[in-house]
């Protein structure tokens, strides 16, 4: 898209939205950098260039706008609908994995060398991984100064930053602002109100429309007790995090979703709200998206009564895989029901002042010991699971954002018990795959008799070529004309 400078220029003379995130506007007599809906008077063409990240403006050497705060747009949606090394570097960048592992922990996630997965990312994003990182760093601590009332010191660490020092510089380059005075520009006359202590409150953006109906019931209908709960209008779920536990609250608003954490170590905010991000599946261009299965005359007044709908996923792929086992052939109330019984015997307690939380979700390591005996659920099933949590254990399985989808569906259907149905489900809602589709799903035939679309699995799934690369958003609208509870905000 970056390099498309018409369409660019056209972009940020319209100050259209639906472009924050996919690329960057930097203006050479200035020196800074905004996103293309900024509200300010757009430069003259000649002095604009276009950068596909954040990262690269800041390595060119621009500092971010303080008016449309660039830095805080929404996330590219490309690269949730691609498969390839970028797109999956990208991910585990967002998720933290330089700042954790360093730049060869993160070629090794990937089966590269350093050298290689710096020359596709400079190549494709005009930033390396470090350069990716150091700009989420900045990111993380802005959050945190405007947020908390952290020393700076202990901020800058838990920002990721190697030293104070680094901090103070990256914060001054970056924003053109020293720390303390972003933190005074936070707590002026015009600041929202703090936080309660402990907590941490982030805006989480999103291109519009957003249907907020079976993205946030679809959670709260299938939550499971002790980790997951509606209350006071807000998803809250434990979160397991690298450097501790966490609880967040998500609260969907017009323009935006209200995120709120309470972490036992601030390090892990960066991964929470990555976490979160692609619980709600915010980086997506629903616009994009509802153009295509518009084409299809059939699911278009579908698309018409509900735009935006997400895809609901999840904030751990082997949480969700074992639960997707516990789910097979059973009613999501069993399903419920089955997960809790494994998360109050192996779950992790928490405390959780403010509601009904009371346990981490169960790790692969804790269940691969469990008797299957003490599993109230048929013998063949037993076997899954039990197959599952013991590949996930040991690392023959890898499920994250560092799989590549093919190869992750190539290895769940290796193992017993596994079909059609559980696989493609772990790829929609685990893995992101925007194109996972369901035709055998009983959801999906229903729906699709009703509106005269092919009912059987081979013709549906003929049919379903017109909504490609997007049939796990064809799922929700097709799910949707039901009235299951996971179609309905809850009261």
């Amino acid at each position: 898209m970056h390099t498309d400078t018409e369409r660019c220029v056209r972009a940020v003379q319209s100050k259209d939205a639906r472009f924050d995130g996919v690329f960057f506007t930097a203006v050479r007599t200035t020196r800074i950098y905004c996103r293309p809906s900024c509200p300010a008077r757009p430069p003259k063409p000649e002095n604009m260039e276009f950068h596909p990240t954040a990262a690269s403006c800041q390595r060119a050497g621009f500092r971010a706008c303080k008016r449309c705060r660039p830095d805080t747009s929404p996330g590219a949606p490309q690269w949730n609908a691609r498969a390839d090394a970028v797109a999956r570097a990208v991910r585990l960048i967002q998720d933290g994995v330089v700042d954790r592992e360093g730049v060869p922990g993160l070629a090794g996630r990937l089966g590269y060398s350093t050298r290689q997965i710096e020359r596709q990312l400079l190549a494709e994003l005009g930033a390396g991984p470090l350069a990716l990182a150091r700009a989420q760093r900045a990111q993380t601590a802005r959050v945190l100064i405007e947020t908390t009332p952290l020393p700076m010191a202990e901020l800058a660490f838990a920002a990721g930053f190697a030293s104070i020092r680094t901090f103070n510089d990256t914060v001054r380059e970056v924003f053109a602002l020293t720390p303390g005075e972003l933190r005074a520009r936070a707590h002026g006359p015009r600041a929202a109100a703090p936080a309660a202590p402990g907590t941490i409150t982030v805006r989480l953006p999103f291109r519009a429309p957003l249907n907020p109906s079976n993205l946030f019931g679809h959670l709260a209908a299938t939550a499971v007790p002790g980790v997951e709960e509606w209350r006071d209008g807000a998803y809250r779920r434990t979160l397991g995090l690298p450097y501790g536990h966490g609880i967040v609250a998500l609260t969907p608003r017009p323009d935006h979703v209200l995120c709120r954490l309470s972490l036992t170590d601030p390090r892990d905010l960066t991964h929470a709200i990555s976490r979160c991000r692609r619980l709600l599946d915010l980086d997506a261009d629903p616009v994009a998206v509802d153009e295509q299965l518009r084409t299809d005359p059939l699911l278009a007044p579908l698309v018409d009564a509900a735009p935006g709908r997400r895809v609901p996923r999840t904030v751990d792929a082997a949480e969700f895989a074992v639960r997707a086992v516990l789910g097979q052939q059973v009613s999501t109330a069993a399903a419920r029901t089955h997960a809790a019984r494994l998360v109050t015997a192996h779950g992790v307690p928490v405390e959780d002042p403010e509601g009904g939380l009371t346990h981490l979700f169960p790790t692969p390591g804790a269940l691969a010991g469990l008797d299957p005996e003490r599993l109230a659920l048929p013998r063949s099933r037993r076997a899954t699971l039990l197959t599952l949590v013991t590949a996930l254990a040991d690392g023959s399985l890898a499920l994250g954002p560092e799989s590549d989808w093919a190869e992750a569906r190539a290895r769940l259907l290796a193992l017993p018990g596994f079909g059609p149905w559980t696989t493609e489900v772990i790829a929609m809602r685990a893995l992101g795959d925007p194109d996972a589709f369901l035709p055998g799903d009983l959801g999906v035939r229903r729906a699709a008799q009703g509106l005269g679309l092919p009912s059987t699995p081979a013709a549906l799934v003929a049919r379903a070529a017109l909504w490609r690369p997007w049939r796990a958003y064809a799922v929700q609208y097709l799910w949707a004309t039901d009235s299951h509870p996971i179609n309905h905000l809850p009261a």
